[in-house]
């Protein structure tokens, strides 16, 4: 027996149908606008990210120097 026909006898109505699911629309430009206006209003960030990836390359190559015992 179908569901369909049990929910009949059951008395319970049909099941409806899922809605069509859509992605959120992506506003390239507003999200680019936002990025901009917060950078301009905190221009250290680029700043910190800079120092922050020479940090982790520079402590990372003297980790390896350290374990092959290079010096």
């Amino acid at each position: 027996m179908g569901e369909a026909k049990r929910r009949k006898e059951l008395g319970v109505p049909p099941r409806e149908k899922p809605a069509d699911l859509k992605f959120p629309e992506f506003d390239k430009k507003a999200l680019k606008e936002k990025v901009r206006s917060t950078l301009y209003k905190y221009p250290i960030i680029p700043l910190l990210f800079y120092l922050v990836a020479i940090a982790i390359v520079g402590g990372g190559s003297i980790y390896v120097l350290k374990f092959y015992k290079v010096f």
